[in-house]
């Protein structure tokens, strides 16, 4: 499910939420301390809507009171969850996995994010085109994110 509103109820100090139907399965990441930093800049690449609860909203005492205890991206071509890690938790470890963001956009869109998500991070196989004609890359983000970014056909469409 996926948390798109909330209210506040000063007086019991509850949160409550609306929710709708998630359409297909969206990364949850267990971040080191960083889903603040790693949301918003989700949300600064792709677009959409951030939003971000603290272990403080959430009356959560396990972590640092300015701590995300759940924050999402939704509302554009990519959506993920994220929070950061407390006592035992782990952090995110990704291998043997990549999340794929094939033709989802314009190829001059996808080389765009194939850039921003290269920034701070490290290019594994340039964005280019394959003996097939299709063009594709991969990259990890600064955030430790595994992308495979490509498109089918001509350029210009």
């Amino acid at each position: 499910m996926i948390l798109t509103e909330r209210t506040v109820v000063p007086a019991a100090r509850l949160t409550m939420y609306n929710i709708r139907t998630m359409s297909g399965p969206t990364p949850y990441i267990h971040f080191p301390g960083t889903a603040r930093e790693a949301l918003t800049f989700y949300g600064e690449v792709f677009g959409g809507s951030v939003q971000l609860y603290t272990f403080a909203e959430f009356s959560r005492a396990d972590g640092p009171a300015d701590a995300i205890a759940h924050g999402s991206v939704s509302g554009g071509p990519v959506a993920l969850f994220g929070a950061d890690v407390s006592g035992d938790e782990r952090p995110l470890r990704s291998e043997g996995m990549m999340l794929a963001l094939l033709g989802t956009a314009a190829p001059s869109t996808l080389r765009s994010w194939f850039s921003r998500l290269g920034e701070g991070g490290r290019v594994v196989d340039d964005l280019q085109t394959r003996p097939w004609g299709a063009s594709d890359g991969q990259v990890i983000d600064r955030y430790g994110l595994h992308w495979l970014v490509g498109f089918e056909g001509d350029e210009s469409v």
